[in-house]
């Protein structure tokens, strides 16, 4: 079994990002003791808008320190850097050659991109799940871990798998869909409705990792909540309580019917505050290792040991796909 998942270097990465991608890592490469693992850095996704290239470098290394500092293991998980394996490249444009346009255009995120950029849309921020389904299909992953936004992009990249097997016969690995139980999509802590983001206007609505830890708990203690005073999960009407649920959960590993049944008799304060000293207790360690991290040898051996094994296993896809468009000599 193989997986295979990335996340893009720009911007700082949030407890969201944190909660619902890389915590879902470390949990796997602890489950799936016989799979081989690929996490990549996508830093060519990172180019669909315009980015600064000392900022964007920092962003590339600091996220990979922080995939360590997190807790992967350079010996269950091949991390490397997207754009140091040319065939994600190479593979990206046949899956250009093998999407449709009306396909890409129905892409929810791509609609909420362009309605909020209306001048200088790079066509790439059109093309994008064309490299995702590269990304995927070029180490013919059998699992991918995704949260709820990003279904759509998963579907299509197993629609485009199927399409090139049935034109030129089987070649790619169809992926399946991992989705975690808890901390998928953790909301804006002053919007709760909408999730949390990298490029959140209102600097309390989002938890950085890397933010000092005082400065995290003020922003769990100021959370957005309700005029009730009943702890209980209820997305539509309860939504800010209900996402400091999903962010205990997510960092405690309880159920949220356990943490209602902990906290039926308290306030939305002691709910705060025990969130925001559990928030310490999680990340401090992780900041910790991560300034060890950020300028180790260890760091830059991690990512040269990654490259090395996906350069193998990708070349090969390259080369097949290739043989089986006629397109190699």
């Amino acid at each position: 079994m193989r997986l295979v998942s990335g996340i893009q270097p720009s911007g700082n990465i949030t407890l969201g990002n944190y909660l619902g991608a890389i915590k879902q890592y470390i949990k796997l490469q602890e489950e799936l003791k016989e799979a081989e693992i690929f996490i990549f850095i996508a830093d060519l996704h990172a180019l669909t808008v315009p980015q600064e290239r000392q900022a964007l470098q920092k962003s590339i290394k600091s996220l990979a320190a922080l995939y360590l500092a997190s807790g992967l293991e350079r010996d269950r998980v091949n991390l490397f850097i997207q754009s140091e394996i040319p065939a994600h490249s190479q593979l990206g444009y046949i899956m250009e050659s093998t999407v449709y346009v009306p396909e890409l255009q129905r892409m929810t995120q791509y609609k909420d991109k362009i309605a909020k950029q209306k001048e200088g849309i790079k066509a790439s921020l059109l093309t994008y799940p064309a490299l995702m389904a590269a990304d995927i299909l070029l180490y013919n992953a059998d699992l991918v871990p995704i949260g709820d936004d990003q279904k759509q992009h998963l579907e299509l990249t197993r629609t485009l798998a199927e399409r090139f097997n049935n034109t030129y016969g089987n070649t790619f690995v169809v992926p399946k869909g991992y989705f975690p139980k808890t901390g998928a999509r953790i909301m804006s802590l002053t919007e709760p409705t909408k999730k949390m983001s990298k490029s959140e206007e209102n600097p309390k609505g989002t938890i950085y990792l890397l933010d000092p830890i005082n400065q995290s708990k003020n922003k769990i203690r100021s959370a957005v909540t309700d005029s009730d005073t009943k702890i209980y999960y209820d997305k539509k009407n309860k939504p800010g309580i209900s996402n400091l649920l999903d962010i205990y959960s997510a960092l405690k590993g309880s159920s949220i019917k356990e943490l209602e049944k902990q906290y039926q008799n308290s306030s939305y304060r002691e709910l705060k505050e025990d969130l925001a000293n559990l928030l310490e207790v999680v990340i401090t360690p992780i900041q910790e290792k991560y300034f060890q991290i950020i300028n180790s040898k260890e760091l830059t051996e991690t990512l040269n040991i990654g490259k090395e094994r996906a350069s193998l296993i990708a070349s090969r896809t390259i080369a097949k796909v290739y043989r089986k468009l006629g397109i190699l000599r």
